[in-house]
């Protein structure tokens, strides 16, 4: 790592600062059988506000969380509230149509506006402002595609459309804007609705998790402590889905893994929410911490476990703070694992039509757009397990298929799986046991065989079979996280070989030295 000066270094460790600011309550372990009407598992923003969506409505919900309020994917945000989903309207429209592109639109407005309806009515303190979105560019090469994207909000009726003269301190040649977004505390927001739930009879459990699925009528599953739980409908918002119901969602999304970087800077920000057309990809937006303005950097993404030294893109972020904004001090570090589908929509709804389908719902693949899709998900599948109807229901069932562009990027993700799993049997480890220093991990020998060390600030030494548990790819040491990343399917798991994110359900193995 890389840097001038002590102020403007990079944190050791990563921290999410909505983690941080936030007063998230302990839920305590599920300890018996239990029965629901809705059970939720997991406890990011979309279980939550599911759960609260279905409590107003006088459902008995519990929600279940394999580690607390808030561990996964919500505190890695930037927590843009935003329908624009960089380049993405031309493209809907010319692979949906039309009706469908602007349901698209709208299912994210009105996700926007719960969320900050939500915060209003029950006072939240989260931060929560008004800004315009802007997908900028600038190289001249991206002109006509921002152009050829605001022609599609023109014909969606979407505000906004073509601009340049940006008052950012750096050049750029034009954007496209979308007006009225928001950008908010997510942390805050949660862990206060979090208690809300429980206030309306809710349930929470944390250090949690669903073992097995048994669909039916009930729906049953263990804990991994060995408790029954028994539900008339169950949904899934663990970001990668609990209970697969025969759709192989490995095979039809794959992870990314990008970064943020939150800072105080030199310059002062203009006001606005920005990300770059380009490659590689540039997020902006404001942080108020303690009283003082911030600039939260975020982009650098990358296929998980399929990345250079993982600490080069959070450099990479450091150097573009310093070229633009001029950094004064690096306060928090982080980085995101999204979920991206074949056709870049999210499968959100029933699993299917069929009896033992329909009262199983998922919520996944937000693409790195989770704030809005997350209360769009939450707005629709509490409709759904109440049996309301939606106008959004067919647009982003999970058990849809489209050929185009759907069979070309399966082809495309599976031959990179199938690329990555012949190629991590073939690596030859040249790192040692012995050279590891404190605080250090890599893929060793041992004994002729492949396996993972790392070693503590403490000096104990983690050894891990570097097998993933999921298919049986090679997991790769992500040295800024601390973790063992799957290139294949992206699973995450811990230095000790703890589950970090799926769907691996298993441990990595333990190797003895």
């Amino acid at each position: 790592m890389t840097t001038n000066d002590a102020s403007t270094a990079l944190p050791q460790y990563p921290e999410s600062y909505w983690l941080d600011s936030a007063d998230v309550p302990q839920y305590p372990k599920l300890s018996q059988d239990l029965h629901a009407d809705v059970v939720i598992v997991g406890a990011g923003i979309t279980g939550i506000l599911t759960a609260y969506l279905l409590v107003q409505k006088g459902v008995k919900v519990t929600v279940i969380e394999a580690g607390q309020v808030l561990s996964g994917t919500t505190k890695h945000t930037t927590a843009k509230i935003t329908a624009q989903h960089d380049l993405i309207y031309d493209e809907l429209i010319s692979h949906f149509g039309k009706d469908k592109a602007r349901l698209y639109y709208e299912a994210n407005r009105e996700g926007l506006e719960l969320i900050a309806r939500t915060a209003e009515e029950l006072g939240i303190d989260c931060g929560l402002t008004r800004e315009d979105a802007y997908v900028y560019t600038a190289s001249d090469e991206y002109i006509d595609k921002l152009k050829t994207e605001a022609k599609a909000y023109e014909e969606l009726g979407i505000p906004g459309g073509y601009v340049e003269g940006l008052k950012l301190p750096f050049a750029t040649k034009g954007a496209v804007v979308m007006r009225n977004q928001a950008q908010f505390n997510p942390g805050i927001f949660v862990a206060q609705l979090a208690k809300e739930v429980t206030s309306r009879g809710g349930q929470i459990f944390g250090e949690t998790t669903a073992v097995k699925v048994t669909p039916g009528n009930p729906i049953s599953f263990t804990t991994d402590s060995g408790h029954k739980v028994t539900c008339s409908q169950l949904i899934s918002c663990s970001h990668y889905p609990v209970h697969d119901a025969g759709h192989f969602y490995f095979a039809r999304m794959h992870a990314d893994r990008s970064y943020a970087m939150l800072a105080r800077t030199k310059e002062a920000y203009p006001g606005g929410m920005y990300l770059s057309a380009e490659e590689p990809k540039r997020s902006l937006r404001s942080v108020t911490v303690d009283g003082q303005p911030m600039v939260l950097f975020g982009g650098e993404s990358h296929k998980s476990g399929q990345g250079v030294c993982t600490f080069r893109y959070y450099e990479a972020l450091q150097k573009f703070g310093e070229e633009t904004f001029g950094l004064e001090e690096i306060a928090y570090r982080w980085s995101a694992q999204d979920l991206t589908t074949l056709d870049k929509v999210p499968y959100i709804g029933r699993m299917g039509e069929d009896e033992d389908k329909r009262n199983l719902l998922v919520a996944t693949g937000f693409k790195k757009w989770g704030m809005s899709h997350s209360a769009a998900a939450a707005l629709l599948n509490s409709k759904l397990a109440t049996g309301e109807s939606s106008p959004y229901e067919e647009l982003f069932t999970p058990s849809r298929f489209h050929a185009d562009p759907e069979i070309r990027e399966f082809v495309t993700h599976n031959a990179n799986v199938a690329k990555e799993l012949i190629t991590g049997k073939f690596q030859f480890p040249r790192a040692s046991v012995e050279e590891l220093k404190a605080d250090e991990g890599a893929v060793v020998r041992i004994r002729g065989q492949r396996a993972g060390a790392y070693r503590d600030p403490q000096g104990e030494l983690y050894l891990v079979d570097t097998t993933c548990t999921h298919m049986g790819c090679e997991v790769e040491w992500n040295e800024a996280e601390r973790s063992w990343d799957c290139p294949c399917h992206g699973s995450r798991f811990a230095y000790n070989g703890d589950v970090i994110e799926g769907p691996a359900k298993r441990s990595l193995g333990k190797v003895e030295l």
